[in-house]
């Protein structure tokens, strides 16, 4: 009867998606159980919803019993065309960007009140971070997120705010009113910085990307160790920043950019 309860009025599509939803950057292996519980269905459907999903390649199972996303899935997730053209885009500018600097290239949009990333570029000489493709960081404490609070509506920022400021290391801005301050000197010089906010012994420097409309479309930052003069490397991400958005801007990408509007 309690199972019963808890599928009451949701569609098949619904448990299905709620199941898909269940991983994340930071649980890619779930355990039969764990998928029940956070989509908050029955074990039987559960399992059943599991085995049809990995039937089809949307899941994959390991010899443990433990699920994972499957190939078929990222396939269909890769064709999504604003994002797949605006990764095309960037890549030639990271390229450059990393040959020049050999250090952490990233490339990162908004997603809801997260910084998603969609594509990274390191070297065995770059320092470790906690960026994983299609992971989510906060925005308050990254290089990129910072770039989205401050080119974003202020909703966003009241949002963001009202959930707490959480610290993610002693460096990290926790306070509204000095994040507002930090905010308004990034619309101005179109460049933020993370000095060990988001991880100890890692700084970046990022800058936006902005669609021929003027709004912005993602952000691109370089992710260095602490110890590295990053103010320095500021000019090198704003100039490859600013040749993504030109390229994104011309008559070849309006077809990409008529998409993200619907």
């Amino acid at each position: 009867m309690g199972g019963n309860t808890r599928e009451a009025g949701r569609s098949t599509a619904d448990r299905l998606l709620s199941l898909l939803g269940a991983f994340t950057s930071k649980r890619p292996l779930l355990t039969l159980s764990e998928l029940a519980e956070a989509s908050r269905l029955p074990i039987a459907t559960a399992h059943r919803l599991a085995r049809e999903l990995t039937d089809w390649g949307a899941l994959e199972r390991h010899a443990d019993g433990r699920f994972q996303i499957g190939l078929k899935l990222w396939y269909v997730g890769a064709l999504a065309p604003g994002h797949r053209d605006l990764r095309s885009v960037a890549m030639p500018f990271m390229e450059d960007l990393y040959e020049a600097t050999h250090e952490n290239v990233q490339l990162a949009v908004r997603d809801g009140k997260l910084a998603l990333y969609l594509d990274k570029i390191s070297g065995n000489q770059s320092v470790a971070t906690v960026t994983q493709v299609a992971g989510h960081l906060p925005l308050h404490a990254t290089g990129v997120g910072k770039i989205i609070l401050a080119f974003s509506g202020p909703e966003l920022f009241a949002a963001v705010a009202a959930d707490g400021l959480r610290r993610c290391t002693p460096h990290t801005i926790t306070l509204p009113g000095v994040l507002a301050d930090t905010l308004a000197q990034v619309r101005e010089s179109r460049i933020a910085f993370s000095l060990e906010e988001m991880t100890v012994g890692a700084s970046s420097v990022a800058a936006p990307i902005f669609g021929a409309d003027g709004k912005l479309l993602a952000s691109l930052a370089l992710v260095v160790r602490s110890s590295t003069n990053v103010r320095a490397l500021a000019a090198a991400v704003h100039t490859a920043a600013l040749g993504i958005s030109r390229q994104l801007s011309g008559p070849v990408s309006a077809g990409w950019k008529r998409n993200l509007d619907r």
